[in-house]
């Protein structure tokens, strides 16, 4: 069991500093924004966009705050299970965690729709170059996630299973490790190998590829990682988790996105005219 003797010699606090502790889950948030954004601007520059470099971090900024917002709102609303009813200060408690991925992606959309259209620059471009480097950040916090012990699978005899501290006295699927992998590097590298094509490929073609990617990926995985213990499996079935159903419609907009954009062929475009 390789994989857990790893574990057991892995820190959540990166970096303590007196009182003050830089988790590894702050900085996996940092340098999935920071890869984002490089990613968007090698883009911008390869797609001949003609975006300025202040208009992308503008707009990364945006992404951010909405992947923060959105993480933690759909996590409060979905997995909450009542709880933040009855304690709502701890709604912006963020150090206690609870971050939703699909919350995430609302959140980033959103943000990033509202800084696209201040400036002027197509939504539909800028998207199709943010999920190219999305993946990326979510490598890294799934791997924080892993270093946390936290979302954990199920029991296993694999050789590769870990003894996380909160999952009891056995073996389980290191879930967030698939998720990083599947999720993560599978998917970066098929739209990286995709983004290379000149002329690009139309508008919608990376944002669907994306989101029916991540959605078949994170429905699958969620067969071997548990639910929430607050949620459990959903309507009795004992394997309906929130997740596979957060993930489904996020499959079924992805594979419309594909459909619009084969029949539409729109190019990819930077700046608008105001």
């Amino acid at each position: 069991m390789w994989l857990n003797d790893l574990y057991q010699h892995l820190n959540p606090i990166a970096i303590q500093i007196g009182p003050l502790a830089i988790r590894w889950y702050g900085i996996a948030y940092l340098a999935g924004f920071i890869c984002g954004y490089l990613v968007i601007r090698s883009l911008n520059r390869r797609w001949k966009l003609d975006i300025t470099d202040d208009d992308l971090l503008s707009i990364v900024i945006g992404v951010a705050f909405g992947v923060i917002l959105g993480a933690r709102l759909f996590y409060v609303v979905f997995y909450g299970a009542g709880y933040y009813l009855a304690h709502p200060a701890s709604i912006l408690a963020f150090s206690e965690g609870g971050m939703s991925f699909h919350g995430g992606l609302v959140g980033a959309i959103v943000g990033g729709c509202l800084v696209c259209r201040h400036l002027h620059i197509s939504v539909f471009s800028v998207a199709d170059m943010a999920v190219c480097g999305a993946p990326l950040g979510l490598f890294f916090g799934r791997c924080a996630n892993f270093i946390n012990g936290e979302l954990w699978g199920k029991p296993t005899d694999l050789p590769w299973g870990v003894i996380f501290e909160t999952g009891g006295n056995v073996y389980r699927h290191p879930s967030q490790l698939y998720e990083a992998i599947l999720e993560g590097l599978v998917i970066f590298f098929i739209l990286f190998a995709m983004s290379r094509k000149l002329p690009p490929r139309p508008q919608g073609t990376f944002m669907g590829t994306f989101l029916m990617l991540y959605g078949i990926f994170r429905f699958l995985i969620e067969f071997v990682r548990l639910p929430d213990a607050q949620l459990g499996y959903l309507f009795g079935t004992g394997w309906l988790t929130m997740g596979q159903c957060l993930s489904a419609p996020i499959f079924v907009v992805g594979v419309c996105l594909l459909v619009y954009a084969h029949r539409t062929q729109r190019p990819q475009r930077g700046c608008l005219k105001a």
